[in-house]
């Protein structure tokens, strides 16, 4: 089912991840399985960079360059509601449109950014 890169003979032995400084996950849940129609992971780090990733909305997770690019300038509520994500490549069911997925997109960053600043 899920294969890698790695050779017969390779083995991992190590992963990193940067440490955060401030992290929030936020997610629109669909009411009948609990799953996420959309959720959204916010990290803001020393360097000042913001990562953004997107689950739910798509067919994988994706991490959308306009919402890093606005955080990375300013990590508030205000600059991930300022943002607009285009429908085009988002799913379209019967839970909900692209575009309704594209506008809890900013409004579910703006949430996980309250959550960060919280802690």
């Amino acid at each position: 089912m899920y294969t890698t890169a790695l050779e017969p003979d390779e083995l991992i032995v190590a992963v990193e991840f940067p440490l955060a400084e401030r992290a929030g996950y936020e997610k629109f849940r669909n009411p009948a399985s609990h799953f996420a129609l959309v959720g959204v992971f916010v990290a803001k780090f020393k360097d000042g960079s913001a990562r953004v990733a997107v689950t739910g909305a798509a067919s994988s997770v994706f991490r959308p360059a306009e919402l890093e690019a606005a955080l990375s300038k300013d990590f508030s509520v205000a600059s991930a509601r300022g943002v607009t994500i285009a429908p085009d490549e988002l799913n379209d069911d019967m839970h909900a449109s692209a575009a309704y997925r594209a506008h809890l997109i900013p409004v579910l960053a703006g949430r996980a950014i309250e959550r960060a600043m919280s802690f």
